[in-house]
């Protein structure tokens, strides 16, 4: 099975992860150190909702492959409108691939699979284009048998 989608928008990173001890709850609680990712991960979850249908969540060993496209800067535009020849032609700036891949995957969670540590095979991409968007697949991966040498 696979479900696959679209979310259109400047992806956002998740931050790193914060715990802080809260003594009238008398647990540690774990929060994203990127506030601003939040309205990221809820569009993410939207569309994904919206993808399974009511679909029960995938479950065993799971593949993703995530695509991010970033709008190039202005900068890299010649006056007439095309890609200049001295613009790079892939996004090697921050936001970093992983980061905008963790605000993804925890968005996922509990809507198309269960817990993102069922995912054993990912695929990343970050790459100039328009519109701003990110294209998910994610699917059931198909066990292999490994050699016990490996």
């Amino acid at each position: 099975m696979k479900v696959e989608f679209s979310i259109y928008g400047v992806a956002k990173p998740a931050g790193s992860k914060r715990g802080f001890y809260n003594a009238k709850a008398n647990r540690v609680i774990v929060t994203d150190a990127n506030a601003n990712s939040r309205p990221w991960k809820a569009q993410v979850s939207d569309a994904a909702a919206g993808a399974m249908n009511g679909a029960s969540l995938l479950d065993g060993p799971l593949a993703l492959e995530l695509v991010f496209y970033v709008p190039r800067p202005k900068g890299h535009m010649s006056a007439r409108g095309g890609v200049k020849p001295s613009a790079p032609p892939y996004p090697a700036v921050k936001p970093d691939v992983l980061k905008l891949a963790r605000a993804v995957e925890d968005a996922l969670s509990g809507i198309v699979y269960r817990d993102d540590a069922q995912i054993v095979t990912e695929f990343l991409l970050k790459r100039y284009g328009e519109p701003a968007r990110c294209d998910v697949l994610v699917r059931t991966e198909a066990v292999q048998e490994v050699s016990a040498a490996a």
